[in-house]
């Protein structure tokens, strides 16, 4: 048996973006406000709310909307037949931008749970996964 231990996790790698517009020209932004105005009342860090438990969550901060598949700078990187597989009707390049920012690719997250050292765009993808079930599992690395 392995005793509790911390350990520090560090990953780097380049990332190779497809061109794509500034946000602000983004036709489809409307779509991502709509969503936004019409949850945010009732909106709740879906991590928080898949445990039940809303302790590790940064609640004193405003909720962030995230694209939970396909971020919109990758999305005319997108091969529209393997998103095709798991989002049947979307292989249609005239609409993916649209479905890059509906509810199907929205979720609520806490700023802790987004963008923080335990957040999606942070954690590697099977540590933030195992976050949903381990405690305290992601924390702040001491700097000496």
């Amino acid at each position: 048996m392995t005793d509790a231990h911390d350990q520090i996790a560090s990953n780097r790698y380049v990332m190779h973006y497809p061109p794509h517009p500034e946000r602000t020209s983004d036709p489809h932004y409307v779509d991502f406000n709509h969503y936004r105005r019409i949850t945010k009342d009732t909106a709740k860090c879906s991590i928080g709310e898949h445990r039940n438990d809303f302790s590790e969550c940064s609640l004193d901060k405003p909720l962030e909307l995230h694209h939970s598949h396909i971020e919109f700078s990758l999305q005319n990187g997108v091969d529209l037949a393997w998103l095709e597989v798991d989002y049947p009707g979307v292989s249609n390049p005239d609409e993916v931008g649209a479905w890059v920012e509906s509810a199907n690719n929205l979720e609520w997250l806490c700023e802790f749970h987004h963008r923080s050292q335990g957040g999606i765009h942070h954690a590697a993808a099977s540590d933030y996964e195992a976050e949903k079930y381990v405690k305290g599992l992601i924390g702040k690395a001491e700097t000496k």
